[in-house]
This record gives C-alpha cells, structure tokens and sequence, in this order.
C-alpha cells in the first residue's frame, strides 16, 4: 500500500479553490439570520463558513488566470464579500420589519419602556419586538427557510460566477429598495393593532374630557395594554400569515438579486 502524501505543489490550488467560496460565504454568515446572531462564537462562525465553502469548492467554477495577489484578485474578492452579504442582508431585513412591527405596537400600547437586551443585536428593544422576532425564527426553521436560503447561497455560485457578472451599483440599489419595502410590509403587520388602539386612545380622551375628575394614568394605561394584548391574541393567526409572506418575500427578493428562479417557501 502507498503511504497518505499530499503533493505540495497542488496545495497553492486547492487553497484557491476554497478560498474563493468562503469569501462569499463568510460574507453570508456575517450577516444572515441566526447565524449572525452575537450569541454565536466566532470560532463556529469560521468553521461553519470553511465546511460550506468546502462541501461547495469542487461545484464552483474559478478562472484560471485569476491569482489572490493581484488587482483584479482583491476586486473580486470584495465583489464577492459583498454579494454574500448583500443575500444575508436582505434575508436579515425581513426579521428586522417583524421586529419594527412588535415595536410599534409595544410603544402604542404603552409597553415601550419594558424592554430586553436583545440577544442577537446585543442592544436594548422592547420585549414585545423580541417575541415577534421569536415567532419569525421559529417559523422560518419550521418551513426550512434556513435550507432554502443556503440553497440560494449555492445557486448564486451559478448565476453570479467568481470573476464575472459584476456586481452593481443597480443590484445594490435593489438590496436599498428592497430594505424599504419589507419595512412598509412591517408597517402593514402593525397597523391592525395599532389603528385599534387609537381607537381606544381617542375613547379614552373623550371619557376624559366628560370626566375630567377621572385620573387617566390610572385607568387609560391599564385598558389600553388589555386592548393591546385582546387585538394580538384575536389577531394572532393573520400574523402567523403575515410572517410567512414577509419570509415568502425575502427569499424572492434575493433569487431576483441573484438572477435566480423565484423559489416558493412552503
């Protein structure tokens, strides 16, 4: 039997191999959910950005005559840093509007002041937000959105070669719009509660204004926080819906990014 060797002059290869892919995926890892999370090492950030890249190495086509040292090596080596980040981006966009949503709806319950360290953003957000955000997380591995977004990842390997098929000023623009539209899809998840709760708040201003011997901070605040939690619990199946759709969006968005098919998110 022939003794394991390693030929060292395919090695300077291999290392481009896989170094051309992991710029991409670190990319990636940096900024998509839950595994961007602050909670993750970035130990298992690295490791898990190296296992992709090499379980993906061998299916991704590299020029010849591109070198690491070189201008046109560092151009395309940030051309695909930012790519990965861009479809991380985008897909961290859509958990960013549901947990728009939660706040807005916290602060017009009067909930705004009970708030947690945010886990994932290591920053302060009320408790209501960081539930939503909860229901999406839950949700997207519960439909493998995890699966379809690394799938995209793969794909885009296909659509948007290394070294060719730059990207844009237009597909950044299309991240920058897209960032603006999943947040007015946020808007649309709030404003059921929200519009009943003004509701409320405006009975409440007249019941004051024909009782004016009546303290407000003593019993506005109290029926405006159960109205609050009543229009959740009554319209807890449309938000189910509506974080399914906004999910639905983010993966559409990023197979349009990437040139792409338009996957459906079951």
């Amino acid at each position: 039997m022939h003794p394991f060797t390693i030929d060292a002059t395919r090695l300077p290869m291999l290392l481009a191999q896989l170094w051309w892919p992991a710029l991409r995926i670190g990319g990636f890892v940096a900024s998509a959910p839950i595994v961007s999370a602050m909670t993750v090492p970035p130990r298992v950030k690295i490791v898990l950005t190296l296992a992709i890249a090499f379980l993906l190495a061998p299916t991704v086509a590299v020029p010849s005559t591109l070198t690491v040292f070189s201008a046109r090596g560092v151009l395309v080596a940030v051309q695909d840093l930012v790519i990965g980040l861009a479809i991380g981006t985008v897909a961290q966009i859509a958990f960013e509007a549901i947990s728009f949503a939660g706040q807005t709806i916290a602060t017009t319950m009067g909930l705004g002041f009970a708030t947690l360290i945010d886990p994932e953003r290591g920053a302060t957000s009320p408790a209501l937000g960081q539930l939503f955000v909860v229901f999406a997380m839950l949700t997207y591995l519960a439909l493998d959105g995890h699966l379809v977004l690394f799938a995209e990842l793969a794909q885009s390997f296909r659509t948007l070669p290394i070294g060719a098929n730059p990207f844009g000023r237009g597909d950044v623009l299309a991240v920058a719009t897209w960032g603006g539209r999943i947040f007015q899809s946020g808007i649309l998840i709030a404003l059921p509660a929200v519009v009943a709760l003004i509701i409320v708040n405006l009975a409440l201003g007249v019941l004051t204004r024909a009782a004016p011997q009546m303290n407000l901070f003593g019993v506005g605040f109290p029926i405006t926080i159960v109205a609050g939690y009543l229009v959740l619990v009554i319209g807890v199946g449309g938000l189910g819906f509506a974080i399914v759709r906004t999910l639905h969006q983010s993966i559409a968005a990023i197979a349009e990014m990437t040139a792409g098919a338009v996957p459906r998110v079951p």
